[in-house]
């Protein structure tokens, strides 16, 4: 295997391995190596070099050929309008927004937080920091006032741009109510506000602090790109801490810029030129490395997305906006085609569009069932590919190394590592496990470029979090095994492995078995407390549309499949059919929170939930039970 050496050198020789990748990229001062530990274990890439992020992802292609080349297309079925901007017309832009911050007093090192939906100009504020060196911050549009104001104070940004609204299937969100509100109740005040007015919903502009986006840039001088040190932060990204109070996630530029280019042509196989579409959000990891910037660097098209997988306006927009605009490599979360699965189990919408320009999908967010990826693959006939990540490294822990040398696809598994990370299955004491055994998954430091180096304002918490549990160890959170072959499971947070009568039980295993059922889209498991076993589990069952069984028959089922393949040890006898379940907005299941709701135990409202309602409808569920009495 040609990969497992390039592997294995990028581990034995970090130095060697990632300067010749940061030959691909366009330095102001090259780095004199790639490894800085005398700060260990927080360790640093590229230290010495200089370089700007958005040369490297716009004005270089300008440069070099591709001035005319569509750089980023805007597909929004929520208010049926197409936008294609060149890779001209976006250096132009984000020049002259520069300018304007600029001239404003943005200055390298100030931090600026971005507040906006799904929209060309998201790109652009991003890319306008980077253009001065200013470090933003984006957070998710319409999250709320309070929680956003947390992270006013803890960034404590010169300014904040913002959309005036966002645009949802039946609603529009206005988002400046929410933005006062959070600088309200700040103790941080930015200096000015930056509002980009949409049709939907125009805001009102607060004088002396805000600015309409199209007069502040109207007469702006284009600002030149400002080199900075290879350590300097790109961004902050928040996420969300157990705390309550969030982790904002530092992405250091060099890094960043080498990974994510190394990724674009070995993970995704595109080449410049290609289209690549992340079906995601600017407000979480994916759309900062996969929408934003990676695509960018490489020379692709980026598509930026304003909609939903079904309903904006049916379940086969995905296979619209791949067909319609050419995609080569589709990037999704498992959620979303369980979403268009339960719409159209059967696909009828895939034949409806022409797909030969689709070569491959990647999957990742969360554990990609075997079920949903089966599905894929037999609806869209390419190679579905499971990869797995966090927003902490910014790009894939481990993958199958798609455009390098395409390995063996084992269902379940998100492949291998990539390079630089040295995976490790630990015990409890921190010492690895045997082949097939599970275990708590760690990275042996360093971690690879384009990795957090440390949490912003946060370096006791970032040991705390991350390095305290394991020594040497960046610890992930996840629980998982490794087979003979390097290839990594992914089962469960560690939170969710739950201990049934002394036997220690992943609730993804059992997830994978419910989800193999012919009328189940979509389930989860957790773990509740009993007074004879420790903790019991209990299945949340969503069905296909078109399911017209009593639902108490395929529970009975489901329990016998969990029974059959994972066996009496499971000790899987509870299970219920839901209408929908708790998530992230960005899909991730909240299973802690229903844990809580079960247990009786206090719990705080996730801020990233997606609709809070749905927590109510857990409760019920649960007391019909016997559980959440309180």
């Amino acid at each position: 295997m040609r990969y497992a050496q390039l592997h294995q050198r990028s581990i034995t020789d970090p130095n060697g391995f990632w300067m010749e990748q940061a030959q691909a990229i366009d330095w102001t001062t090259p780095p004199s190596k790639a490894l800085f530990d005398d700060k260990a274990p927080l360790f640093e890439w590229f230290r010495d070099g200089q370089v700007n992020t958005c040369w490297n992802a716009l004005d270089r292609h300008v440069e070099n050929g591709r001035a005319d080349q569509l750089a980023v297309i805007h597909d929004s079925p929520v208010t049926n309008s197409i936008t294609r901007l060149t890779y001209r017309e976006m250096r132009d832009q984000v020049a002259k927004l520069a300018g304007a911050l600029s001239a404003q007093g943005v200055t390298k090192g100030d931090r600026v937080i971005i507040y906006m939906p799904m929209v060309p100009e998201a790109l652009m504020a991003m890319l306008a920091c980077a253009r001065l060196g200013a470090i933003h911050s984006v957070v998710f549009g319409g999250f709320a006032a309070h929680e956003l104001a947390v992270r006013i104070n803890d960034a404590k940004p010169k300014c904040v741009i913002a959309g005036s609204c966002g645009i949802e299937p039946g609603r529009v969100v206005a988002y400046k109510p929410l933005l006062d509100g959070a600088i309200a109740e700040a103790t941080h005040k930015p200096d000015f506000c930056v509002i980009l007015q949409r049709d939907a919903l125009q805001a009102e502009l607060i004088a002396g602090r805000d600015h309409d986006w199209a007069e502040f840039v109207k007469d702006a001088a284009p600002a030149d790109c400002v080199p900075v040190e290879g350590s300097h932060p790109a961004y902050i990204l928040y996420t969300s801490g157990t705390t309550g109070q969030p982790k904002g996630v530092i992405r250091a530029t060099a890094g960043h810029l080498v990974a994510l280019n190394w990724s674009m042509k070995n993970i995704y196989n595109v080449d410049p030129g290609d289209v690549f579409w992340a079906a995601s959000d600017v407000g979480w990891v994916v759309g900062h490395s996969y929408i934003c910037y990676a695509p960018l660097i490489t020379g692709n098209t980026t598509i930026v997305f304003e909609g939903k997988p079904v309903g904006t306006p049916d379940a086969g927009t995905f296979w619209r906006v791949i067909s319609e605009h050419k995609v080569k490599s589709f990037f999704t979360a498992p959620t979303a085609f369980r979403a268009v699965k339960r719409e159209d189990p059967k696909g009828d919408y895939v034949g409806k569009y022409d797909l030969s320009c689709l070569k491959t999908v990647y999957l990742a967010g969360e554990r990609a069932d075997p079920d949903t990826i089966i599905w894929a693959q037999e609806q869209l006939k390419v190679p579905v590919i499971d990869h797995w990540w966090q927003t902490e490294t910014g790009w894939a822990i481990a993958a199958n190394p798609v455009g390098y040398e395409a390995l063996p696809v084992k269902l379940g598994s998100p492949a291998v590592a990539m390079p630089g990370y040295n995976l490790q299955v630990l015990d409890e004491g921190g010492h690895p496990v045997p082949p097939g055994t599970l275990g708590a998954i760690a990275l042996k430091l360093p971690l690879p470029p384009g990795t957090l180096p440390t949490l912003w304002n946060a370096e006791a918490r970032f040991h705390k979090s991350y390095l305290d549990q394991f020594p040497g160890y960046y610890a992930t959170g996840d629980a998982g095994y490794m087979d003979e072959d390097g290839y990594v499971y992914i089962m469960a947070r560690t939170d969710d492995v739950i201990n049934v009568a002394g036997h220690r039980l992943s609730t993804g295993a059992m997830e994978e078995v419910l989800a193999s059922h012919p009328d189940v889209a979509e389930c989860a498991v957790i773990g509740v407390s009993d007074d004879l076993k420790g903790q019991l589990p209990l299945g949340f069952l969503c069905l296909n549309k078109g399911a017209d069984r009593k639902n108490d028959e395929i529970v009975d089922e489901c329990v016998r499949l969990v029974r059959d393949q994972i066996g009496p040890v499971a000790a899987f006898k509870l299970a219920v059919v839901v209408d929908r379940l708790p998530k992230t907005r960005s899909g991730k299941i909240l299973r802690a929170t229903m844990v809580n709701i079960a247990d009786s135990k206090p719990f705080k409202v996730p801020a990233t939930i997606d609709d809070p309602i749905i927590l109510d409808e857990i409760a019920v569920e649960l007391k019909k039970l016997g559980y959440a009495r309180s």
